[in-house]
């Protein structure tokens, strides 16, 4: 919901629940004394409560005079009409039996019963109040705003806001001014035609004349009406303020002690400053911010929730009042309401927030004052609007390097990964949050990190760990990790009984190896190494100057020995060392498949072979017993294209096995990445205790490579 859409639920709900608290108090002269009872009739009893309506009806038509009896009779059926439409459910039975135009009529006091000097009316006062009262509570329903209106019920209540004026003779007349006022504001809620009409009127002057009534009752009700009036209707705005002079009595108001009044006061100003600049300035200029930054600390959450989007507004688009708002103490309060139960309070308190923190030195200042941890927390909230300004909030506080160290410390670049945001914009919000600090990484920002890695409390090392690992730069990578010991923090997490820090530390370790070698998940097979004896395919198992067999599964394979010695230290060994193997014409291969070993010369032939799935693992076992590097890569890497869950383990001991390195890394990368597939495995735990060593060593020789490559650099430039 927008704001402004939530301001006009709020104010309708507002008017309502104060118009039957009002009413509730009311009691008619000849009833007993007792709380006004629910009106709610029955459904067996509803053609009873249609005639009683028409009765009173008949009885407002037919009556319009000063004699004591008439009054009574109308005050007692305006009062019943009251009663009756009080019920929200009720009030088409009210308007059906034609009681709009009855109680308009009885809105205006009737002539004296004697000419002349005027002289006290029975009930005066009393008709016109109840009859504005079920006037108010039929205007509830929009779509009966306007046949009010068309009634004539305007002029009257303009005329019934001057009540005070008639005289000292006359009884107070505080609560027919209410109710009046109550009535206008009804009508003119949400209806900008009314809201124009209710000025051409002329209710504006005596509305803004009754802020300096001596009843606070009634100044609040007048500050309730122009709130209303002045909500989306520039030329409402410019006559309360501009031709009435309307803000110096509500800058006033806003300091009262009475909580109802600030609120409407407060109200009032924000509907006034709503999309209105140049009022905004005169606002500031009346002197209204101080007691508008006091509000965020009232006991009223309406209030606070009020001034909190009024600074908010304040500080959209001036540099300098973002710096006079904080300056004059309104970071404090605004970040205590973040703790606030109320969702709209801690709406309104982010939002502000936001807006305040596209200032440098607002940005510390949120963050020295507490602001970072609540804002994280917010996050998670899933009141989207709420969320969002959350997340608008850390993304300008993300900007200033002094708070990057804070951000991480409290976890916010795990909530950032890990939160689920629902809009668009909240998202890209998170997304350009997480560039900027990862920007900031560096230098003495970098330092701090690295000083809280040695000396914090073990919670917040990890929260640091976590976050470089995604964060850092990767030729910081082997200071971080190997140097300060980051990578063992992560490694603990690998162990932990608690999922989430599991699921953290692996999603961290293949962030990390993602970065540090280009092996991650072996997406492209490497290149074949050329022989050093090139002998072509027309060679391969080619009895033409062949000097050597191989009797394979009792099958002959010619080879040639030059060629055999130049592709691998095996070969050269077997040719020229002493083995017997030196002066034999043939032989024998006991533990190889004939294909795995036509595939293994036809790679030393020709430097290419294709590998595939069914025979990777022999052509791995046989490539490995003759050294073959180059072709041992290959098989690794189509083996690794067939890790799952299933075979994990057995990968693992394929790769110890026969040393195959690239195939281990590749299990562990597949081992960090699909940690939610694996975790839930009753294997898990101890599959991980078993490869621990090896993750640690993979990490290590990765971590401290390119460090050492760039060193054998500089010494060969250097020579």
């Amino acid at each position: 919901m927008e704001r402004s859409q939530a301001r006009t639920v709020t104010t309708r709900r507002g008017l309502k629940r104060k118009l039957e608290e009002d009413f509730r108090d009311e009691r008619i002269e000849g009833e007993p004394d007792r709380k006004v009872p629910a009106v709610v009739e029955p459904q067996d009893d509803r053609p009873d409560l249609v005639g009683r309506v028409r009765e009173q009806v008949r009885t407002l038509e037919s009556i319009f005079s000063s004699a004591q009896p008439d009054r009574l009779l109308a005050k007692q059926a305006a009062h019943g009409l009251a009663l009756t439409a009080k019920e929200e459910e009720l009030v088409d039975i009210v308007v059906d039996g034609g009681a709009v135009p009855a109680l308009v009529k009885h809105l205006q006091a009737p002539p004296p019963v004697t000419d002349g000097r005027r002289s006290p009316i029975p009930y005066e006062h009393e008709v016109e109040k109840y009859c504005a009262y079920a006037l108010g509570f039929i205007a509830i329903k929009p779509e009966y705003q306007q046949l009010v209106v068309d009634a004539g019920a305007l002029p009257h209540l303009v005329d019934l806001l001057k009540r005070h004026k008639w005289g000292s003779d006359s009884p107070a007349p505080d609560a027919v001014i209410r109710r009046a006022c109550d009535t206008i504001a009804h009508l003119a809620h949400e209806n900008g035609n009314i809201k124009n009409l209710v000025r051409i009127e002329g209710g504006i002057p005596p509305l803004v004349q009754l802020l300096n009534f001596f009843d606070t009752k009634v100044q609040i009700a007048a500050a309730g009406a122009l709130r209303t009036l002045a909500f989306k209707n520039d030329e409402n705005k410019n006559e309360i303020v501009v031709e009435c002079n309307a803000l110096p009595t509500l800058v006033l108001m806003l300091r009262s002690e009475d909580p109802v009044m600030s609120f409407e006061a407060v109200g009032v100003i924000g509907n006034l400053v709503h999309s209105s600049p140049h009022i905004k300035k005169l606002v500031l200029l009346a002197g209204a911010l101080q007691p508008i930054i006091g509000l965020l600390s009232s006991e009223c959450t309406e209030s606070q929730r009020e001034a909190a989007l009024l600074l908010g507004q304040f500080a959209a688009a001036d540099t300098d009042c973002k710096a006079h708002i904080a300056q004059r103490g309104a970071l404090k309060p605004l970040i205590e309401m973040l703790k606030s139960p109320d969702a709209q309070v801690q709406e309104m308190s982010a939002f502000t927030l936001g807006r305040l923190a596209q200032d440098i030195h607002n940005q510390a200042g949120i963050a020295h004052n507490g602001g970072i941890m609540p804002l994280i927390k917010l996050l998670d909230s899933k009141n989207i609007s709420l969320q969002h300004n959350a997340a608008f909030c850390l993304y300008g506080l993300a900007d200033n390097e002094d708070n990057t160290a804070t951000i991480i410390k409290f976890g916010g670049v795990q909530k950032f990964q890990d939160g689920v945001f629902v809009a668009q914009q909240t998202k890209e919000c998170v997304a350009k949050s997480l560039k900027r600090l990862e920007e900031k990484i560096c230098g003495r920002v970098l330092n701090h990190l690295l000083y809280m890695m040695r000396v914090t409390d073990k919670a917040t090392r990890r929260r640091v760990a976590l976050a470089l690992a995604h964060l850092c730069n990767p030729s910081d990578s082997e200071s971080i990790f190997i140097s300060n010991k980051g990578l063992e923090l992560l490694l603990g997490l690998l162990k932990s009984l608690q999922y989430k820090e599991k699921h953290d530390g692996s999603l961290a370790l293949y962030k990390l190896a993602t970065k540090v070698t280009s092996l991650a998940r072996m997406d492209a097979a490497p290149p074949s190494p050329s022989p050093q004896v090139y002998l072509g395919e027309q060679y391969v198992n080619n009895p033409t100057l062949s000097d050597i067999t191989f009797l394979v599964e009792g099958k002959r394979f010619y080879a040639h020995r030059i060629c055999l010695r130049a592709s691998s230290d095996a070969f050269r060994a077997m040719f020229d060392g002493g083995y017997r193997e030196r002066d034999a014409k043939d032989i024998v291969i006991p533990n190889i498949r004939w294909e795995a070993f036509e595939l293994m010369m036809r790679f030393i032939y020709t430097g290419l072979v294709d590998v595939t799935l069914d025979i990777a693992q022999d052509l791995l076992r046989a490539a490995d017993q003759y050294l073959l590097e180059g072709l041992k890569r290959l098989c690794e890497h189509a083996i690794s294209q067939d890790i799952c869950v299933e075979n994990l383990s057995l990968m693992f001991e394929l790769s110890e096995a026969f040393n195959a390195l690239s195939l281990q890394q590749a299990c562990i990368l597949f081992l960090l990445e699909q940690f939610e597939e694996l975790v839930e495995k009753p294997w898990y735990p101890t599959l991980v205790d078993r490869v621990l060593p090896d993750i640690r060593t993979f990490f290590t020789n990765a971590l401290k490579m390119p460090i050492e490559a760039t060193s054998q650099q500089q010494q060969q430039a250097m020579a």
